[in-house]
């Protein structure tokens, strides 16, 4: 069986289809000749990689579905008065009632009182309103 000594300080080798042991100052990795098991240890890295990849996959598409509906807004701010026009990318709901709440709670974090909910509307209908939006355009 063939070996391959590697000398290393303070880090770790893991590869599929070795073994690896340690020595007081040297790292000896010896080559697995069972190829059922090395098909096992493969076939278990993947599974886990599998079931680790489905709640990221479902993480990530959850806001890029829930973005693909947008709400604009009137808000204000007293002491002195304050109002802005705003366009908001929401992430639950997509109406006006759950677009209110919403809104108002994450303007609120900046002191900002929510007017009104203008519409709630798709990607298509979102060109044009920057220019109005300003610096407030999926600002929250």
């Amino acid at each position: 069986m063939p070996q391959h000594v590697l000398t290393l300080k303070n880090r770790s080798i893991s590869a599929i289809c070795y073994a690896i042991s340690a020595t007081f100052r040297a790292l000896v990795i010896e080559y697995q000749a069972d190829w059922a098991q090395c098909l096992a240890m493969f076939t278990q890295l993947s599974y886990s990689l599998r079931l680790l990849a489905i709640p990221v996959a479902l993480a990530l598409a959850s806001p890029a579905a829930a973005a693909d509906c947008y709400a604009d807004y009137k808000a204000k701010k007293d002491n002195p008065l304050r109002l802005h026009y705003g366009v908001v990318a929401l992430r639950s709901g997509c109406d006006k009632p759950s677009a209110r709440a919403e809104v108002a709670n994450r303007i609120a974090k900046d002191g900002w009182t929510l007017l009104n909910v203008l519409s709630v509307f798709d990607e298509t209908e979102l060109s044009g309103k920057e220019a109005s939006a300003g610096q407030f355009y999926l600002f929250y």
